[in-house]
């Protein structure tokens, strides 16, 4: 059996995909063990914190590596080692059709660091080939990334931010008139693009409001996803196909990714825990192994592929640290946690494996009550340090969303967003006219999160609750339990379960 590793993280998020054959072992981001964010691959090297630790969950040794595999043209490795490389868009393509639930798909990659940056793709019979879609030009991932700067949101991967700004602006019917337009097989874009969008922006006069701001970042939005949807039924006539796979970095977008699903052009529409680039390692890691194993192919891969850590770490951990805490059994932990949240109360939730993809699910997360009374100040003034109108995301129990939301069936990996159908449940988490949140659909299997959810409901009403990642002002997802316990004396959180064990301030 052959043992790849897939590598990303030329620019930012550095990270290493442990594969084995065609299953997946294990998932790291660098940042989460540097606790750097965003931390890039340095030229000439490994992530060695990532990939020791991927080889440490696998119970292997580097030794025992076949080979790197890479899609990124940037990453330059130590010399001596065995190399693959992939072309971009198929890791990407690969990772969204590998890990789908579907055995054939037309894949779509949207992502700024290929060429060209749109594709399309064709998976059955366990491997994927690239269809023919000419495409000139920048493609949805650059323009959106434009459009994000013309709103003054300047750092690298400030794209969440006009995403979250969108959400405020309520129920907001049509798009904007930008001189942007879908030709076939280019966007045509004027030169004035993104000063239309600030003309737009200072029309309110010389002071932008929140609540008008946000109304242009809709429709800013709405315009490139009624442009999406064009591209879309082109590739529908092209290459065909019921369901649908989504790649790249553009599909972070949960407003994007919804228009999609939601469209009818295709019945069923997947994407997966991470479309960026490390998920383009996972996807390297499996084309190197389906070279190697002809016609295997993984299905249904978890969100949860980082580290663990036992009770006896996690006490050594509390131990070491000279803490008082509380230890209960599961039943204990579901009451006493839930009767926190009702009292309006910050709990700190470190369970299980560590998520390998941008958003906690509920391993590595800040839990909250959205009916909570001032949940929103308490979570962006006092918790995360944020504009005062970000939105938050909710996990609910999966046989209760269309209960409180219309949207898709289902968002395991918070990857939609939903259109609350009675806002005045959810006031307090709402800012400003919000009446959308990105949400996660949680099942039964999820087990410990979601009798959480349903004690939760037992207490207020509504079987869900806010869902955040854990984590201290500008820092990565917690991963150890000594970054949850300084995190939690670092903040505003009021309770931290670790496992089985209880801390309260």
């Amino acid at each position: 059996m052959s043992l790849w590793a897939g590598v990303a993280g030329a620019r930012r998020n550095a990270a290493t995909a442990l594969c084995e054959s065609d299953s997946v072992v294990a998932v790291c981001e660098q940042e989460r063990l540097t606790r750097t964010r965003r931390v890039a691959l340095r030229p000439g090297q490994l992530p060695d914190e990532a990939l020791d630790t991927v080889l440490r969950i696998g119970r292997r040794s580097r030794e025992q590596v076949s080979g790197y595999a890479i899609a990124e043209s940037a990453i330059h490795i130590p010399e001596g080692l065995a190399i693959e490389r992939v072309d971009h868009h198929q890791a990407h393509a690969a990772a969204s059709f590998y890990t789908s639930p579907f055995d054939d798909a037309t894949v779509l990659v949207c992502d700024q660091h290929g060429i060209p940056e749109i594709s399309v793709w064709r998976g059955e019979n366990g491997t994927v080939r690239r269809v023919e879609f000419p495409w000139s030009g920048p493609g949805f991932a650059t323009l959106y990334s434009q459009a994000t700067e013309a709103f003054g949101f300047l750092s690298e991967g400030d794209e969440h931010r006009l995403e979250a700004l969108a959400q405020v602006a309520g129920r907001c019917e049509g798009s904007l008139q930008l001189p942007v337009s879908y030709d076939g097989n280019r966007l045509t874009v004027g030169p004035a693009f993104g000063a239309s969008i600030g003309g737009l922006i200072a029309s309110n006069g010389h002071v932008a409001t929140v609540a008008h701001s946000a109304r242009i970042a809709d429709g800013v939005q709405r315009q490139l996803g009624d442009l999406l949807l064009q591209l879309l039924r082109e590739v529908k006539a092209r290459a065909g196909g019921d369901n649908l796979c989504l790649g790249g970095g553009f599909f972070f977008n949960s407003y994007f990714n919804s228009v999609l699903a939601q469209s009818g052009v295709y019945e069923r529409t997947f994407v997966p825990a991470n479309p960026g680039n490390t998920g383009a390692a996972i996807g390297a890691a499996l084309v190197v192994a389906g070279h190697h194993h002809p016609g295997s192919q993984t299905r249904s891969l978890s969100p949860f592929l980082g580290p663990e850590y036992q009770i006896d770490e996690i006490k050594t951990t509390l131990d070491n640290c000279k803490l008082s805490y509380d230890y209960h059994h599961d039943g204990q932990v579901i009451e006493r946690t839930a009767t926190a949240l009702a009292k309006g109360q910050l709990v700190g939730w470190f369970q299980g494996r560590m998520e390998w993809g941008p958003r906690a699910l509920g391993n590595r997360s800040i839990l909250a009550s959205p009916v909570a009374p001032y949940v929103l100040d308490n979570l962006n003034l006092f918790l995360k340090r944020r504009e005062s109108h970000r939105p938050y995301s909710v996990s609910v129990c999966e046989e209760d969303t269309a209960r409180f939301f219309r949207g898709p069936a289902t968002s395991r990996f918070m990857e939609y967003e939903y259109e609350v159908i009675e806002p005045d449940i959810l006031r307090p988490l709402l800012p400003l006219d919000a009446t959308r949140l990105r949400v996660q659909t949680v099942p039964k299997s999820a087990g410990l999160f979601h009798q959480l959810l349903k004690a939760s409901a037992a207490l207020t009403g509504v079987p869900m609750l806010v869902n955040t990642s854990f984590n201290g002002f500008n820092e990565p997802i917690v991963c150890t339990p000594r970054d949850a316990v300084r995190v939690f004396y670092g903040t505003g959180l009021d309770l931290v379960v670790l496992g089985s064990f209880m801390l309260r301030k």
